[in-house]
């Protein structure tokens, strides 16, 4: 049963702007892991990760649709918790740590991510195996 979708838009000059700025929170927002492979990429360090972002966007809006007229909860640090890993033919999936891990344990999450021009994105469907979803 999906249980919470999201999406998002990234404008990937003005996250490259963002991501080069002196202090920014986007430096403690992506996994050495998701650095590393950003920093491989010949696309550009923003264009790969401005994807990401749009990623873990999507996911914290399709866990907070999961639990309608429920509070939000979102741990500190949520960002560097969803990581976006890739197979070997670079198709994406959601790797969680910490507490969101534990919040959706039992959710299976599926990922995909589109650039265009200026723009990357990112779609999220959050899925739960029976009944409702849970808090």
């Amino acid at each position: 049963m999906i249980v919470g979708i999201g999406i998002d838009l990234v404008t990937i000059s003005e996250f490259g702007e963002q991501l080069a700025s002196p202090g920014t929170a986007f430096g403690s927002a992506f996994t050495p892991g998701e650095r590393r492979d950003a920093a491989s990429k010949t696309g550009g360090e923003a264009r790969y990760l401005a994807a990401r972002w749009a990623a873990k966007e999507a996911v914290i809006k399709a866990w907070s649709g999961s639990r309608y007229s429920q509070r939000p909860v979102l741990p500190e640090n949520i960002h560097r918790d969803i990581e976006v890993v890739t197979d070997t033919w670079g198709r994406p999936r959601i790797r969680l740590s910490g507490a969101i891990a534990e919040y959706l344990a039992d959710m299976t999450m599926h990922v995909t991510l589109t650039h265009d021009g200026d723009t990357a994105a990112a779609f999220v469907v959050l899925e739960q195996e029976g009944g409702e979803a849970s808090p």
